[in-house]
């Protein structure tokens, strides 16, 4: 009886909780709105919440949020949830096609491209195409700030924000992946901020080749002192070129911490283009 009693706390625990964060987003942002695009054929779509309000002549951040294979963009609306964080930001939460991945050769579930030019699938360009249109569609439709553009995502999200550092650097001012990296295929030419979130025990997209990445990231953003800490699993390294790297390291395995949307959102504040 104790235990079905607690269950039911818990349940409705999770629902009030679920309710104050809907009610959050009601009175800062509205609620999410749909949009629709057709690019290179095919229908895409995105939640997109902006603020309600907007002082005369402000511009406001933009940050696109991409999902991990096999997500979506309802539920990755409320796992990241960063319009509740940064209420005065504009989040774009875009819908991927099926698309195959190293866990899903045939590519019968949701995903991003991984590489430019990507033939395997072929995928071609239609997810950095989607990109530039949706970017062309916010600076329609709202004052975006050009110099505080981000990109953050989880697994292949992650790579997908990697991607879009790799191929749209003179766009994005800094990046904010979970349990991702850079494609084997793709080059860094730019330095940009990076906050990297990483488990140990991932054996999704292997921890060693995160790791790999994030090494990477370092050399790009002249970013290759030792580091300070910054928390029990939270590593700084500072940049001759004022593009840091931030790491998060932590016991876990292929999962999104509930404490990283807060981490993302306070990196991206502290840099702009």
């Amino acid at each position: 009886m104790k235990s079905r009693f607690g269950l039911v706390i818990a349940i409705v625990t999770i629902a009030v909780s679920a309710q104050a964060i809907a009610a959050q987003v009601a009175a800062t942002n509205g609620p999410g709105k749909l949009m629709s695009w057709t690019v290179d054929g095919n229908e895409r779509k995105a939640i997109v919440f902006a603020p309600k309000y907007t002082a005369k002549g402000q511009r406001l951040p933009l940050i696109f949020a991409f999902h991990g294979h096999g997500g979506n963009m309802n539920g990755t609306a409320q796992l990241m949830h960063i319009q509740t964080v940064w209420p005065e930001a504009i989040v774009v939460y875009p819908q991927g096609l099926n698309s195959p991945s190293h866990v899903d050769s045939e590519g019968i579930k949701p995903g991003w491209q991984v590489e430019a030019n990507q033939t395997d699938g072929n995928v071609g360009n239609r997810d950095l195409d989607f990109f530039d249109t949706m970017l062309a569609t916010m600076r329609q439709t709202y004052p975006v700030d050009d110099k505080r553009i981000y990109s953050t995502g989880f697994s292949n999200g992650a790579v997908f924000s990697y991607l879009l550092w790799a191929e749209r650097s003179k766009t994005i001012a800094a990046i904010g992946e979970v349990a991702g990296r850079l494609w084997d295929t793709e080059h860094l030419t730019e330095p940009r901020p990076i906050l990297a979130i990483a488990g140990r025990l991932d054996k999704v997209d292997l921890f060693d080749l995160q790791l790999k990445s994030i090494e990477n990231d370092q050399q790009v953003d002249s970013a290759t002192g030792p580091g300070q800490p910054c928390g029990p699993i939270c590593t700084f390294y500072t940049s001759t070129t004022q593009t840091p790297v931030k790491t998060f390291i932590h016991p876990g395995a292929h999962v999104y911490p509930p404490w990283a949307p807060a981490e993302i959102v306070e990196f991206f504040k502290a840099h702009h283009l």
